[in-house]
């Protein structure tokens, strides 16, 4: 929803606000507000694919600020489209700014409010980890966040012009967020409190001299996202009884004027039926339509019984809307993952619209949609949730132009038993095998890897394989330096990379291909959470940290040396060792098998074994593996930190050559022993495996 100018409005008029020292409350959170006030706000770089771990840290500071306060919030989030298709017109014309917005930001560096892909994800892992109570709505939030508030007669926090309209009770009703001072805490101990405005609705009223219950007439003359008055064919100039003083541009002046004019009613009907004769020579039938559309505007400020409160104090699960039109649509053990939000929103999209809203990233409108990479991983994902052969509605860009682009679902033979009403109680050892097959991975080849890394490195797979252009290694080894580190934060402070302040030239095509990557990771994961977590959902924030692998991608293109380790993090350089040599193994054999398509076997001859890497190219990280010791106390550990390697060599068919373990070795032990000082320099210098 939303009135337009409303926000605006109220700057000009700061006496609806009361100064409020807040603490020792309950706190009902608009979360979808959240996430942009707080990444937004804080100046985190928007263009190089986010700032994952440096918005980890953000939230995690916000909810100690409030426990501090003895504050306890509950986050409240947007869930599926409106099965009703009623703010349709309204969420597509602001997708058609966003790809504008985007390109201007991939193509002039400014920051446009796009928020990264990955940012709602990072959120709601952090919150979890925080045990903070999330729950997602089934729809748009607002009327829920209004309606928990209501009963437990608690504040609300969130910038939604909507909340100036909802009568909240209590002495505090809204919290607005851009006045809420959660980083000035003051006071200590049990007297800590957070500065903020507080606005009620009975402030509002006073200070523009209208009625109570006038007041959602006026959102609604004022046309929401529901309702758009002031577009019809004959749209009321309501800035003309705005009277003389009025202020802060023609939305303002629109609202005021719209104020001043319903000072004259008492009761909502008499002020829809004036603003109809304003607009004159309607029929009878236009004046029918136009009353029964602002009506409904006016319903959507209604506060109905809160279905939140049952499950935040007792986990039970929201009732689903008993809509004869999408009844049966939506499987019941679907309903409490989607409310605990470890199930996206998309799905509900899938089964109530058979249309799935892509979100686009900064990208220059030049280039295709990042979304084409991942989309066979969505055809599985409808597979799942519609059956084979049935078609599903994208909205993506194409140019700068949005498109609904028909996709047809798809049910692979590993799929056939699988069936949504029972998805939950299938095998786990067939889902793993479902979703491992999508992403062209084996589990064996993953064993190696500790449990958070698996699906991030199995989508990295099918990225590599799939993404075109083809992404170059340096993207590839930055890309897997952010994995194997797991604090980017620190590891950009160890490489001395300046924070977020990127001085380069945005290079479209880094960030192309790292969209790319974002996109097949992050329908991974909404994949693996479909087929019940067969593999551990990765933590987002330790994983990518987009202006360090841009700086990375450009020092590895430009000859510079780039330090990746220190010496104590054995641990780092082995892991990003063995995630090399998955990696490379399945983007060799995926290349042998395009070059085996172009050939004719010969009849009745023996299918070929898979084709091995050269033994040159399979060797490189065994070799600089060993190089990363040298000190005699240190033998042992060495020999234990290689032999770790090669059983990773091993497990993929590669035993043959672990001879080069003692050749290789016996090398660098002379090497160092003719010159003990270079030996030394190396140690100081740290680990560079690139």
């Amino acid at each position: 929803m939303g009135v337009q100018g409303l926000c605006t409005l109220l700057e000009n008029h700061r006496d609806v606000y009361r100064d409020v020292r807040f603490r020792q409350s309950r706190l009902v959170i608009d979360g979808c507000n959240l996430i942009y006030l707080l990444y937004f706000d804080s100046g985190l770089d928007q263009n190089h694919g986010g700032e994952y771990a440096a918005f980890d840290a953000l939230i995690e500071k916000f909810v100690k600020a409030l426990r501090d306060c003895r504050i306890t919030p509950y986050v409240v989030l947007d869930g599926g489209s409106d099965y009703t298709d009623k703010k349709l017109e309204t969420v597509t014309e602001r997708a058609k700014d966003r790809i504008i917005r985007a390109h201007q930001a991939a193509v002039e560096g400014s920051h446009e409010g796009i928020l990264p892909r990955l940012v709602k994800g990072v959120f709601k892992q952090t919150l979890a980890r925080l045990e903070v109570p999330v729950a997602k709505c089934y729809g748009e939030a607002d009327q829920e966040i209004a309606a928990l508030a209501s009963e437990w007669q608690c504040p609300v926090l969130s910038k939604d012009s909507d909340f100036y309209i909802f009568d909240l009770p209590g002495p505090v009703g809204l919290l607005p967020l851009s006045d809420f001072k959660w980083e000035a805490v003051q006071g200590s101990g049990s007297q800590s409190y957070i500065p903020c405005k507080g606005y009620t609705t009975s402030s509002f009223c006073i200070v523009f001299q209208i009625q109570r219950q006038i007041l959602p007439a006026f959102a609604a003359l004022a046309g929401n996202d529901y309702v758009k008055l002031q577009r019809r064919e004959s749209p009321i100039k309501w800035a003309q009884f705005a009277g003389p003083g009025s202020g802060g541009g023609w939305k303002s002046s629109r609202l005021e004027g719209l104020l001043r004019w319903l000072r004259r009613f008492n009761e909502p009907q008499d002020a829809f039926e004036a603003a109809l004769g304003l607009m004159g020579g309607l029929s009878e039938d236009k004046k029918k339509e136009l009353l029964q559309g602002l009506h409904l505007g006016m319903e959507e400020y209604k506060l109905p019984p809160s279905s939140l409160k049952k499950f935040f104090l007792h986990g039970m699960v929201p009732p689903f809307p008993a809509v004869e039109k999408v009844a049966g649509r939506v499987p019941n053990w679907v309903r409490l993952p989607l409310t605990q939000a470890r199930l996206t929103s998309d799905i509900l999209d899938v089964l109530l619209l058979r249309r799935n809203s892509l979100n686009n990233p900064v990208e220059h409108g030049d280039m295709p949609s990042s979304h084409l990479t991942s989309r066979p991983l969505r055809q599985l994902m409808y597979g799942l949730l519609l059956g084979q052969g049935e078609e599903v509605m994208e909205r993506d860009r194409d140019g700068l132009q949005i498109n609904f682009i028909p996709v047809k679902a798809v049910v692979p033979d590993s799929c056939r038993h699988l069936k949504l009403n029972s998805l939950d109680q299938a095998e786990p050892s067939l889902c793993l095998q479902v979703l491992l097959e999508a992403l062209g991975v084996t589990e064996a080849s993953l064993s190696n890897l500790p449990p958070p890394l698996r699906l991030p490195v199995a989508a990295t797979c099918y990225w590599l394989r799939s993404a075109r252009p083809r992404p170059d290694e340096a993207l590839l080894k930055a890309l897997l330096l952010g994995l194997s580190t797991g604090d980017s934060l620190r590891h950009r402070a160890a490489l001395q990379i300046p924070n977020h302040r990127y001085g380069q030239k945005l290079d479209v095509g880094v960030v192309h291909a790292i969209n790319q990557w974002q996109s097949c990771l992050r329908v991974s994961i909404q994949l693996n959470q479909l087929l019940g977590y067969p593999l551990p959902e990765p933590p987002i924030a330790r994983l990518f940290q987009g202006t360090l692998v841009h700086q990375l991608v450009h020092r590895m293109r430009s000859g510079a040396k780039v330090k990746t380790f220190p010496k104590k993090e054995r641990s780092s350089a082995r892991l990003y060792s063995t995630m090399q040599t998955v990696v490379h193994q399945f983007h060799s054999e995926e290349t042998s098998a395009a070059r085996e398509g172009h050939r004719r076997a010969p009849a009745g001859a023996v299918a070929a074994a898979p084709r091995r890497q050269p033994l040159d190219e399979l060797t490189a990280n065994l070799q600089q593996l060993f190089l990363l010791y040298g000190d005699d106390e240190e033998e042992e550990e060495a020999r234990t930190e290689a032999c770790s390697q090669v059983k990773v060599q091993e497990d993929l068919h590669l035993s043959e050559l672990v001879s080069v373990k003692t050749r290789y070795r016996a090398k660098e032990r002379n090497n160092r022993c003719r010159n003990p000082e270079l030996a030394r320099k190396e140690e100081c210098r740290g680990w560079d495996l690139l």
